[in-house]
């Protein structure tokens, strides 16, 4: 078997057959003159020669099969795992494992399900059931498919140290948590969701690795002080040495795209990759991964985390863009949450000021910062999208993992809102014009809490995040008592969704809602949708300083919400597109916190 790693900085490299634990069993049987004093026990580190046509690239055969633990010692420095590792069975600072071909993995052919007319559902893996595995996530699929969700978006399953944690500080971007089931068990999940209809999207992360474990500085250049980011130094994307960088990441994306089979990619915080190359990282993976979806005659996409709220993040190559398929729309979430919940800290403060208008803007043009002042960044912020951008471009939703688990208790929606202004909130993103996302639980309303949680094996490492987390919440007034330790097990045991929910009231009924609103949304959303095809009317503030009614309308949908506490009145609109009959005469009248759906 070819063994190959990139070490350009080193003098020498030694491929290191087998576990610690081989090691320590063979030393113990020469010891005792067993005669399992063979070949294995005697055999050095095997040198690997440097490769002529790759300069950087160290190469060595050497007998091995699925399963054989292996790593590579630079110099003179410690065994360490292959840096393109398919599987951390010890963990990521473990021994690598060999690979091999499962031929019987896949049992139902799959043609892909791309962005277009997509709902997404994201699942945390390790708190979508106690057990937390990728076979206890498949034995929920099928009310995912009874839901109506047409893709399950996974956070991130790369390995990290110790067992729970939500998956951001991984540090082997090529290789599957061993806790939640490995490679075969993402294998499994991949082709389960395939087998219920639904397509499968996995949240990756090439902005930084973890605080531990990250063994890829010991191998070249793979980070470079000349940018710095939230996390320490930048991913080394345009410095030398980066034309391998940038293809270690690549080849990872394109890995887990063609290798399991998935749908698509979510990049976590692309504002945070720094790259002054003209061929910008993400132009060339939006590249590489199109040509990967004309291969495989599958439709493949990338959705870009990204604050930045500039339109060539989703604009084609052709045209200027970095031809990324999708983007997260915060600046939706910020507006619908100030609007249902009147929170106005951080960056709430720009949005609250008129949220109703606030969702009005983003509704129609998807960023709310598009070149104007934000009070919250001191500056100003964002561009303007082209109007005929297509609207599935854009995701929207009202509850993600970075929105519930970043505040300080991890609290829901469900917390403190009432069952009616959620079934608002659902009826603005199903039915609205962007991609809708939901977070898992949340479409019965759930009341289990999905808090900040990790499991730093390093117990000096797991103070500072504790402490760093309390720290950061007593600057806003909470107690540090108040704040749920990330390390203690109970923390993560919380943010467990509750399965017996579905069943009782008032879950049930919100669990239909959602239910129905999917099922209007495929029948009837506009393919073609673009962000100028969206009108919002909203209550006039002069003529009706209490209302608080909006509604939105595009194709043969018109969504109609009262977020205020008395009955409103939403008057017939102005358009010249056909509306239900009754409301176009007579216009609707709404209760407190209700929301109505119409249709041609």
């Amino acid at each position: 078997m070819l063994f190959e790693v990139w070490a350009p900085q080193a003098q020498r490299v030694a491929l290191r057959l087998g576990s610690d634990e081989d090691a320590r069993d063979a030393a113990q049987d020469a010891a005792r003159g067993s005669a399992r004093d063979t070949a294995r026990d005697r055999a050095p580190d095997l040198p690997m020669e440097r490769d002529p046509r790759r300069p950087g690239w160290w190469r060595t055969d050497a007998p091995a099969g699925p399963g054989t633990r292996y790593r590579f010692v630079l110099d003179d420095g410690p065994p360490r795992p292959d840096p393109r590792s398919r599987r951390q069975p010890d963990g990521p600072e473990g021994p690598s494992a060999v690979t091999g071909p499962e031929p019987d993995a896949w049992h139902h052919p799959w043609p892909g399900r791309g962005l277009d007319g997509a709902v997404l559902y994201e699942l945390h893996v390790g708190t979508f059931t106690p057990e937390g595995t990728f076979d206890a996530a498949a034995g929920r699929l099928a009310h995912l498919a009874d839901l109506g969700v047409t893709h399950v978006q996974l956070m991130p399953v790369c390995p990290f140290p110790g067992r729970h944690g939500w998956g951001y500080d991984g540090v082997a971007p090529w290789a599957v948590h061993e806790p939640y089931g490995g490679p075969a068990g993402l294998r499994r999940f991949a082709d389960a969701a395939h087998g219920h209809g639904l397509g499968v999207v996995l949240d990756v992360v090439h902005n930084h690795l973890g605080p531990a474990g990250n063994q890829l500085p010991a191998y070249g250049p793979y980070f470079t002080d000349a940018h710095h980011t939230p996390w320490g130094a930048a991913v080394n994307l345009d410095m030398p040495g980066s034309d391998e960088v940038r293809a270690y990441f690549i080849g990872s994306a394109l890995a887990f795209l063609r290798d399991f089979r998935l749908d698509g990619l979510r990049l976590d915080a692309v504002h945070a990759l720094a790259d002054g190359r003209a061929h910008h990282f993400l132009a060339e993976l939006s590249e590489r991964v199109d040509a990967l979806a004309a291969e495989t005659g599958r439709p493949l996409f990338l959705i870009a985390e990204s604050d930045q709220n500039d339109p060539r993040t989703t604009t084609a190559r052709d045209r200027g863009g970095l031809g990324l398929h999708g983007q997260w729309n915060d600046d939706f979430h910020h507006a619908l949450h100030t609007a249902l919940t009147g929170e106005s800290q951080g960056y709430y403060a720009d949005f609250a000021r008129d949220p109703l208008a606030a969702l009005a803007k983003t509704l129609t043009g998807a960023f709310f910062h598009d070149g104007g002042y934000s009070a919250f960044r001191g500056r100003g912020h964002g561009r303007p999208l082209d109007r005929a951008a297509p609207a599935h471009r854009f995701v929207g939703y009202a509850q993600t993992h970075d929105q519930i688990g970043n505040r300080a208790l991890g609290d829901r929606l469900a917390a403190t809102l009432t069952p009616e202004l959620a079934a608002c909130a659902a009826a603005l993103v199903l039915c609205g014009p962007f991609t809708p996302m939901l977070f898992m639980g949340e479409e019965w309303g759930a009341r289990t809490p999905w808090q900040y949680f990790t499991d730093h094996p390093d117990p000096e490492l797991a103070e500072a995040v504790r402490t760093g987390r309390r720290r950061e919440f007593a600057a806003h007034g909470w107690a540090a008592g108040d704040i749920p330790d990330p390390q203690d097990p109970a923390t993560r045991d919380r943010s467990c969704l509750d399965w017996t929910e579905p069943g009782r009231e008032p879950h049930a009924r919100l669990l239909d809602w959602h239910r129905r609103l999917i099922a209007v949304r495929r029948e009837h959303l506009d393919p073609g949708l673009r962000l100028g095809d969206v009108t919002v009317e909203r209550a006039d503030p002069d003529t009706e300083p209490d209302a608080r009614w909006l509604a939105v309308r595009h194709g043969t949908l018109l969504v109609a919400v009262n977020l205020g506490a008395a009955p409103a009145e939403v008057p017939p609109l102005a358009s010249g597109s056909p509306l239900a009959a009754t409301h176009r005469r007579t216009g609707t009248r709404l209760p407190p916190h209700a929301a109505v759906v119409l249709r041609t």
